[in-house]
């Protein structure tokens, strides 16, 4: 889920991909039944998870 700004709305800004890149992140987004923002973000939060980067929840 998509964390959110001090204004109550989620953060944008523009990621610049390969094509090779996005096309196999469009599979892998099909086959998990999610959007292609929705696994980008999925993937992020398993990665900062992983390596210990995002803050202990009170």
């Amino acid at each position: 889920m998509a964390k959110e700004n001090k204004e109550g709305k989620p953060k944008s800004f523009i990621l610049r991909i390969d094509s090779e890149t996005m096309e196999a992140i469009e599979k892998w987004a099909a086959d998990e039944f999610r959007s292609v923002n929705g696994q980008i973000l999925y993937l992020l939060n398993q990665s900062l998870k992983k390596n210990g980067r995002l803050p202990k929840k009170k």
